[in-house]
């Protein structure tokens, strides 16, 4: 005999794909251009770099760590490859695959800071941030990069259909994403290290390895999304990716991810993702000021580290009764 649906149940189980379907809802009442195909293209296009990059930090989050890097390294890896293909005029795929190897090195020298200088992950990547953000500024001057071939606009601005690549891209990243969390051994070691990760080292992890390959499949994630926004823009921006990494933590949090780690599920940050694109779009329309927008969006954040917080405050409380 199936079982009964029980609507509150569900709503406490997945609460966040009902808080995405009642901003959807609001936004389609509120704005008459919200549910147009042009908009809901736009959408997915938009939220695209942030749900690529979301996946590895969403990695990083579950080992009790951060990764302030991501912005500027989707702003290195767009000038890289515009550089290459511009002044030396390499062949897009090769500049593309260089770029990305310049991104996992990034990642790599995160954790190099992190495992055997012992920096703490926060001030690491927050001082890793400044220093490549400067490493975009000098190599393009300050000035931004154009002048490749027109087919490079393809990654960011093409179609297979109706769907944009980018929101093709931005799937197979989530599938390779949960792939790497539920089905490897990788995945169990990643968990387990943001449980606890002195048991996870006495019990055979490795730790100083997991936390390489973590931090440079978030900085891949990064590059990733850096290409699909060069291609967007169709030039290499020095600002690009600039404040984009609380964005990213934004919707990986609201997602259910602890910030405390271990805990939440990668399906949770799709619905992270779409409420921040969709809070993003929405507002536009509705003409509510930018700097209302950086308000929001803070507040969001806010809001979802705080229930994170209390609800493991509660968690504990009814465990020690």
């Amino acid at each position: 005999m199936p079982k009964r649906f029980n609507f509150l149940k569900s709503v406490r189980k997945h609460a966040i794909f009902y808080v995405c379907l009642a901003v959807f809802i609001f936004f389609s009442i509120a704005s008459d251009a919200f549910l147009s195909q042009n908009n809901l293209m736009n959408v997915i296009r938009q939220v695209s770099m942030l749900g690529i990059t979301a996946v590895g930090m969403t990695c990083v989050i579950l080992t009790s760590g951060i990764d302030l890097t991501v912005g500027s390294i989707l702003g290195l890896t767009g000038t890289v490859c515009a550089k290459m293909m511009v002044e030396l005029g390499m062949y897009p795929a090769f500049a593309v695959v260089a770029a990305l190897i310049v991104a996992c090195l990034c990642g790599a020298l995160s954790a190099f800071l992190i495992t055997t200088v012992r920096i703490p992950p926060l001030i690491a990547t927050l001082g890793l941030m400044g220093t490549l953000r400067g490493v975009v500024y000098i190599l393009c001057g300050g000035l931004p990069v154009y002048g490749f071939t027109k087919a490079f606009k393809v990654i960011g601005q093409g179609y297979l259909g109706i769907i944009p690549i980018p929101a093709i891209i931005m799937i197979a990243i989530f599938v390779l994403g949960h792939l790497f969390l539920n089905k490897s051994k990788y995945g169990r070691y990643i968990y387990g290290l943001g449980g606890n990760e002195e048991a996870a080292r006495l019990s055979g992890v490795n730790v100083t390895a997991v936390k390489y390959m973590t931090y440079m499949f978030s900085a891949f994630c990064a590059g990733v999304a850096g290409i699909v926004m060069l291609s967007r823009l169709f030039s290499a921006q020095p600002t690009t990716g600039s404040g984009f990494e609380m964005n990213v933590i934004t919707a990986v949090v609201l997602g259910g991810i602890s910030i405390s780690g271990g805990e939440g599920k990668l399906s949770g940050v799709v619905a992270g993702v779409m409420i921040i694109g969709i809070l993003s779009n929405g507002m536009i329309l509705l003409n509510i000021d930018s700097y209302w927008q950086m308000v929001v969006q803070g507040i969001v954040l806010l809001i979802a580290v705080g229930v994170d917080q209390l609800g493991k405050a509660l968690h504990q409380k009814s465990r020690s009764k």
